[in-house]
C-alpha cells in the first residue's frame, strides 16, 4: 500500500509543481556525465562501461542506503524521488504550446515549440508534420518520462527509479549510432533497451486497453517490428493506432529527409492529435494508479487474512 500511495502522492506533486526549475537534479546528473564523458571517452565499448557505472551506479547505492536509513520514513524519500524523474506535466507543458499554435495558424511558433520536443530539424515542417513530430514525441515520452519510471519504482523502489532515469538520460547523451558514440555509448543504448523491454510493452498495452484496441494491437503487431528501436516501436505503434493517426514517415534530420516506417493508421495528425495524445497518456496514468492500488489492497488483505 505504501507503493501505491508513494505513486499517488509524487505523480499529484508533478501535477502541482511541475518540474523544478532550479537546480533541477537530472540537469546536473547531465553535467556529471558530461565531466566523466570529456574525463574517460575512448573508441572502445570498455570505456564506456567504465564511465556509465562510474556516474550511475554510485547514485543508486546512495538511493538505497538513504532509503535503508530512513527506515519507516522512507515514504518521503520515494515520494520526493519518484516526484523528480517522472515527467507527465512536463509533456503538456511542451505538448500543448505547439497544439495551440497550430490551432491558431501560427506554423512558425508550432515549429518553434516543437522544435523543444524533438531533435529533428522543425524549419520546413508543415502542418501535419509538425503534429506527427509533436504527437510521437508525446506517445514516446509516455514510456520513458512516466511509466518506465513508475514500473521501475514499482519493482525497486526509490533506487530503482534512480536506476531506469539515469539509465535513460545517458542513452539520451551517448546512444547514439555515430563515430564518436558507436562503441562509447554502445553501453548506454544496451542497458536501457534492456530496461524499457518491459515497460515498453505495459505503456503499448495501456495505450491499447484505453483507445482502439484492434486498431492498436494491428499496428503494434505489423509495424512495430519494422521500427529501429525495439521499445519505441510498440509504445508509438500502438499509440498511433489507439488514436487512430498515421505517423512516422520521412523526418529531416541535419539538413537529410530520413525514410521511416510508417505508424498508425487513419487521419492525417492535426493539433487536436497531440491533445489527444497527451489524454491518452494521462488516462493511462490512472489506469496504472487504480490497478496498483488494488493490487496492494488484495497483497494488504492477504497478509491480513
Amino acid at each position: 500500500m505504501t507503493t501505491a500511495l508513494a505513486m499517488l502522492l509524487a505523480v499529484l506533486l508533478d501535477a502541482w509543481l511541475g518540474e523544478p526549475r532550479r537546480l533541477h537534479p537530472l540537469v546536473l546528473f547531465g553535467r556529471l556525465a558530461a565531466w566523466a564523458e570529456s574525463r574517460w571517452h575512448a573508441d572502445r565499448r570498455s570505456a564506456g562501461v567504465l564511465a556509465w557505472c562510474a556516474v550511475v551506479l554510485p547514485l543508486v547505492a546512495l538511493a538505497w542506503l538513504l532509503r535503508a536509513w530512513l527506515g519507516p520514513l522512507h515514504l518521503a524519500l520515494d515520494v520526493l524521488v519518484l516526484y523528480l524523474v517522472i515527467g507527465l506535466r512536463s509533456l503538456g507543458d511542451h505538448a500543448l504550446p505547439v497544439a495551440r499554435a497550430l490551432a491558431a495558424g501560427d506554423i512558425l511558433g508550432a515549429r518553434t515549440a516543437v522544435g523543444r520536443m524533438v531533435s529533428r530539424d522543425t524549419a520546413a515542417l508543415d502542418d501535419a508534420q509538425v503534429a506527427a513530430a509533436a504527437t510521437e514525441s508525446v506517445l514516446e515520452n509516455g514510456n520513458d518520462a512516466v511509466f518506465g519510471a513508475l514500473f521501475w519504482f514499482l519493482v525497486l523502489g526509490a533506487p530503482g527509479a534512480v536506476l531506469y532515469r539515469l539509465a535513460n538520460t545517458l542513452d539520451a547523451m551517448w546512444g547514439y549510432r555515430t563515430e564518436r558514440y558507436e562503441r562509447f555509448g554502445w553501453a548506454a543504448a544496451r542497458i536501457d533497451d534492456v530496461l524499457n523491454f518491459l515497460p515498453a510493452r505495459l505503456t503499448a498495452m495501456s495505450y491499447l486497453l484505453l483507445g482502439d484496441a484492434a486498431r492498436a494491437w494491428r499496428c503494434w503487431r505489423v509495424q512495430a517490428p519494422q521500427w529501429d528501436s525495439p521499445n519505441a516501436g510498440p509504445v508509438m505503434a500502438a499509440g498511433a493506432g489507439a488514436l487512430g493517426v498515421c505517423l512516422g514517415g520521412a523526418a529531416p534530420y541535419d539538413g537529410v529527409w530520413e525514410p521511416r516506417p510508417v505508424l498508425g493508421e487513419g487521419d492525417a495528425p492535426d493539433g487536436q492529435s497531440i491533445v489527444r495524445a497527451l489524454q491518452l497518456v494521462r488516462r493511462c496514468v490512472v489506469l496504472w494508479l487504480v490497478v496498483i492500488t488494488l493490487l496492494g489492497v488484495v497483497r494488504w488483505g492477504a497478509g491480513h487474512a
